[in-house]
């Protein structure tokens, strides 16, 4: 029997979740992580149920971690990417979606480089739709397992915890994604990226930007380091790369500015000496391959609540 704190039929981003609902879902991690720390790390949960992932971009971490975390809940999981579909021969979204819907699956795992197409298919789809990231829009299960790797870091506090985001906001769905969430948990969000990099239009969004490192670094408690998107430099936007690292790169130098005990997260793949130092991505400070681990447990989270599979009591 469904939950009574999760009723979304899908999750195509963070804005749609209460902080009540987001506080379940990390909750829930939980109980998937200590499961994920056990010999035998399968529960029955979404036994017989079905799930498609549905990438039709590149991805490594995304797509894996859904696939683990839909068979340790014993969920039958099947592959569908672009050079695997008919949307290469021409099928357009929509009859790939009505060829989806008559597979009858129980939840959509999607990844598009189209904003929008998540909500697209799940308008269309009565099966669950979960947005793997789409276009430059939203990348929320990434927004909520950075929330969980910070939530363990600091003992579930978000209040008035200062995180920086550094790097390519203009095109990045994570950027987006970790705003409306961590200020949604009460943090405090500063923005740090050069001008070409930054969306015009960000004068509604709760945070401060800055155009000086050592303002920008100054007493942060957590600093997340977004992927340098190397396919954008064609179109004049980053003329050179050896300026982007010597005023963007976050070192140790720069680090040595924020809180003590500040941590760094990185959605990967990372561009070691562009968008973060080696030294620092292999520091103590790192919580990079924390936020990997944290991705299995969340996304089996997400799956169980999508399933109606799972309830518990609340703290």
């Amino acid at each position: 029997m469904r939950n009574s704190v999760w009723t979304h039929k899908d999750l195509l981003d963070v804005d749609a979740l209460s902080v009540k609902e987001i506080n379940y879902l990390l909750h829930s991690a939980d109980h998937f992580q200590a499961l994920n720390s056990q010999a035998i790390k399968k529960s029955p949960l979404l036994r017989g149920r079905s799930i498609v992932l549905f990438f039709t971009e590149n991805s490594t971490r995304t797509r894996i971690s859904f696939d683990v975390a839909g068979k340790r809940l014993s969920a039958d999981v099947f592959h569908l990417g672009t050079s695997g579909s008919s949307l290469n021969k021409g099928e357009s979204l929509k009859d790939t979606a009505l060829t989806l819907q008559a597979m009858n699956p129980d939840i959509l795992v999607m990844r598009h480089s189209s904003s929008g197409a998540a909500a697209f298919l799940a308008e269309r789809l009565q099966c669950a739709v979960v947005n793997a990231g789409d276009g430059w829009h939203a990348h929320p299960t990434q927004a909520l397992l950075d929330a969980y790797t910070l939530r363990c870091h600091w003992q579930g506090d978000f209040q008035n915890k200062i995180i920086l985001i550094v790097g390519d906001i203009l095109h990045s769905r994570v950027a987006r994604s970790d705003i409306r969430l961590f200020s949604a948990l009460g943090a405090k969000l500063r923005l740090y990226a050069p001008k070409t990099l930054m969306p015009r239009h960000t004068a509604h969004w709760p945070v401060e930007i800055f155009d000086q490192a050592e303002r920008a670094f100054a007493g942060a408690d957590a600093v997340i380091c977004l992927r340098l998107q190397l396919e954008r430099q064609s179109s004049g936007l980053l003329p050179d790369l050896s300026e982007y690292a010597s005023s963007f790169l976050v070192d140790a130098r720069r680090m040595a500015c924020a809180a003590p005990g500040a941590v760094i997260l990185h959605p990967g793949p990372i561009n070691r000496g562009m968008e973060i130092s080696s030294e620092l991505a292999d520091s103590k400070r790192s919580r990079i391959l924390a936020q990997v681990n944290a991705g299995v447990a969340v996304r089996m989270a997400i799956l169980a609540a999508l399933g109606g599979a799972y309830d518990q009591q609340q703290p």
